[in-house]
């Protein structure tokens, strides 16, 4: 009995340690398997002592403008890159650092971070790292003599965006260094490259960033370099980006810039046609170049600290109540809904009788219709009208209905919303809704509790572009064209969204009606100083109150007024009257477009305007002008 049992545990015996040796070649099967097939990392190795694979980087897309003049180039810039494996001790790093210009401090902190596998995932000794970038001609020209003495660090040729005018700076946008996110998210970049981070370049990155290419060297058994592998027959050409013609003049950008001088706000100019912007200026701005080369960290320091904001693109980004450049959609929506006819007529007493005056009103006849309300920008007309709209139950059963309907509209006529444009960051205003309004009110309010959007204030809030679009609607008499600023695409199709009309759902023939209120307003009303020769201009002011300083100068006009070219708003910060400041700056600009240069008899307008200052502390924000005390 002993003796069988002991049979039987050596025969266990025997399973168990077959099962073990089996089960330890398993393990050793598969760590080879993910050594060999699944990892790549002794590929890698062993690849790089025979190749030396570097990576050719493509010429990024030119840019130029609407007349072809060129905006955005590449010119030549070279990488220091560093194989720490090559490096051949006793390394001469004080000569290495003076011929580069940098310290040891920099040295020692730069390889360190190189090395950190924490900062620089991926990390190889065996593979090319990026050591210093953009290098200008003189500085590698410098390096290149004596790069025989430093083994383990090569040059990498690399584009550099050039400017051809220092003006465009937040359409045209920069070029930086990617970071994790980049790189987690499109396996095209690795650390150390390059992609747009504003404006047109970062929208259209991946159209500019055109493709990489590969060169693979080969090495001896020192690691030396011996030449292209296979006579090249592996390497793979970098392909260039596609080239953009911009929507933008950027002549008349620039000029715009100018008179925009000592000025916060924005110009915004579209083409009604098209929806294509012609320019877009935020003031303050800067150079485009500043972003650029070994200085952009340091300078986008310096421009993110400024207290003007010269980084914010206050043409899409800007939240500004629309005031009284938002009366001609009022005014759309009260003829879509029946509330007023052509002729109708309301009460003005220097103010909206039925709140006791409030809002106030300056000096016109009264009483009168919608286009005379237009051309005098009559606050009481429009309080009547958004009255009868809210406040009539044979409308609407609620008063939250009848907003709803009215915000509708407002939202059919681009506000509210991000309108699309082709650059990042476009902000989308504000448009209250019903549900807001009960919160606030208790489901207790009417007309009177909201009153100010009635002239575009209180609650709504909209961007220069999103005002500019509404004259160019009705300029358009009720459709437009999602504003854009690519015109072409190298060799591609424009995005469809940019050539497809957005009908507002408001009868064409009451924009006839809106059309001759901003024409009568150029004639005899507000816009006056709007007035060309030879060219019918349709024009509304807005002066918006600014419970924080100045109030601040808006308009919106266009012009033709038949077959219209060209679509404009204006709004300056602490401006003053819409009159004061907006309509004269808008004159300037039409005339720039229209007749290509500035009129003999307006040449001292221009002079006032581009001294002219409503910047905190200037003279123009402290003093009341002549202009405006006239107007009270």
């Amino acid at each position: 009995m002993y003796n069988q049992n002991r049979k039987y545990n050596y025969q266990d015996r025997r399973y168990i340690i077959a099962g073990g040796v089996i089960f330890l070649l398993f393990l050793f099967v598969l760590r080879l398997f993910f050594m060999q097939i699944m990892s790549d990392e002794y590929k890698k190795n062993a690849e790089s002592n025979a190749f030396q694979i570097l990576k050719l980087y493509p010429s990024r897309g030119i840019i130029y403008d609407r007349n072809g003049k060129l905006l955005v180039y590449n010119r030549p810039s070279y990488d220091v890159m560093i194989v720490m494996r090559e490096i051949v001790q006793p390394f001469d790093t004080i000569d290495f650092c003076r011929t580069l210009g940098i310290t040891k401090e920099y040295f020692d902190n730069r390889t360190a971070t190189i090395k950190n596998r924490s900062l620089n995932p991926g990390y190889s000794q065996y593979v090319p790292q990026v050591f210093m970038n953009q290098l200008s001609a003189n500085e590698y020209g410098i390096f290149q003599e004596k790069l025989y003495k430093f083994p383990g660090f090569y040059i990498r040729n690399r584009p550099l965006r050039e400017y051809g005018f220092v003006n465009g700076a937040n359409v045209l946008g920069s070029v930086g260094e990617v970071n994790r996110e980049d790189i987690d998210n499109d396996d095209y970049y690795v650390q150390r490259d390059y992609s747009g981070r504003s404006g047109v370049e970062r929208s259209y990155e991946k159209i500019l960033r055109g493709e990489k290419g590969e060169e693979i060297l080969l090495r001896d058994a020192h690691g030396r370099i011996k030449g292209k592998y296979e006579e090249g027959k592996n390497d793979i050409a970098p392909v260039s980006g596609k080239n953009l013609t911009l929507s933008i003049d950027i002549d008349l950008q620039a000029y715009g810039e100018k008179i925009m001088a000592n000025k916060l706000g924005a110009i915004v100019m579209i083409e009604p046609s098209t929806g294509e912007v012609l320019c877009m200026v935020s003031s303050p701005t800067y150079d485009p170049s500043l972003l650029n080369g070994h200085q952009r960290g340091a300078n986008y320091e310096i421009l993110r600290n400024n207290p003007q904001r010269p980084l914010v693109d206050r043409s899409i980004m800007g939240f500004y109540p629309p005031g009284s450049t938002f009366k001609p959609a009022q005014g759309l929506i009260f003829l879509q809904e029946n509330v007023v006819t052509k002729e109708k007529t309301y009460l003005c007493s220097s103010g909206y009788p039925y709140l006791g005056g409030h809002p106030k009103c300056h000096f016109h006849d009264s009483p009168l219709s919608l286009v005379p309300a237009l051309a005098t920008s009559c606050n009481s007309y429009f309080c009547w009208g958004l009255h009868e709209m809210l406040d009539n139950r044979s409308r609407y059963k609620t008063v939250q209905e009848a907003f709803e309907a009215w915000k509708n509209y407002i939202v059919s006529m681009g506000f509210g919303y991000p309108l699309g444009i082709d650059l990042p960051s476009e902000k989308r205003g504000f448009i209250p809704n019903s549900k807001g309004y009960d919160k606030a009110y208790n489901r207790r309010w009417n007309s009177s509790s909201i009153i100010s959007i009635s002239i575009g204030q209180g609650e709504i809030s909209a961007t220069p572009l999103q005002i500019c679009n509404l004259a160019a609607t009705i300029a358009n008499r009720g459709y437009y064209y999602p504003p854009h600023v690519v015109h072409e695409i190298q060799d591609l199709n424009l995005d469809a969204q940019y050539t497809q009309k957005k009908d507002t759902g408001v009868n064409p023939e009451y924009y006839e009606t809106i059309v001759e209120g901003m024409r009568a307003a150029v004639l005899y009303g507000t816009c006056t100083g709007l007035y060309l020769p030879g060219i019918e201009v349709c024009g509304k002011t807005g002066t918006v109150q600014n419970p924080h300083g100045r109030d601040h100068s808006a308009s919106i006009s266009f012009a033709p007024k038949d077959n219209p070219k060209v679509a404009i708003a204006v709004y300056v910060e602490n401006g003053g009257y819409g009159a004061t400041v907006a309509i004269p700056l808008a004159k300037l600009m039409l005339e720039k477009y229209l007749y290509g240069d500035i009129l003999a008899a307006d040449r001292w307008l221009e002079y006032k305007m581009l001294n002219w200052s409503t910047l905190p502390g200037s003279i123009n924000y402290i003093k009341k002008t002549e202009e405006e005390s006239d107007a009270e």
